[in-house]
């Protein structure tokens, strides 16, 4: 693998995690509420996948070979990135604190 894809395995983990971590609106906004809600994690999440995938065509067009993509391909990209977001999830919503 290349080191384009490595970049982009990489960057797909921390911005899975992202909307977990922080309190705030894509890291950037902070909102009104003391906690974000779960509807609002989600929809940064899908937010941010569609954001890593656009990056990582461009960096595949970019190399001058990029390949068309079926729905499977889309629908593989989107669990994987859910199976990424794992460790943040754990973090906010199952570990315990005092």
């Amino acid at each position: 693998m290349s080191a384009a894809g490595w970049f982009i395995v990489l960057l797909a983990v921390v911005a899975a995690n992202l909307p977990f971590v922080n309190q705030r609106l894509f890291a950037l906004a902070p909102l009104g509420a003391a906690k974000k809600s779960a509807w609002i994690r989600i929809g940064e999440l899908i937010v941010l996948y569609f954001v890593v995938g656009a990056l990582g065509l461009m960096l595949e067009a970019r190399a001058g070979n990029r390949f068309d993509q079926g729905w499977q391909f889309y629908a593989i990209t989107f669990c994987l990135f859910v199976v990424f977001a794992f460790p943040g999830f754990t973090f906010q919503y199952l570990v315990k604190r005092r």
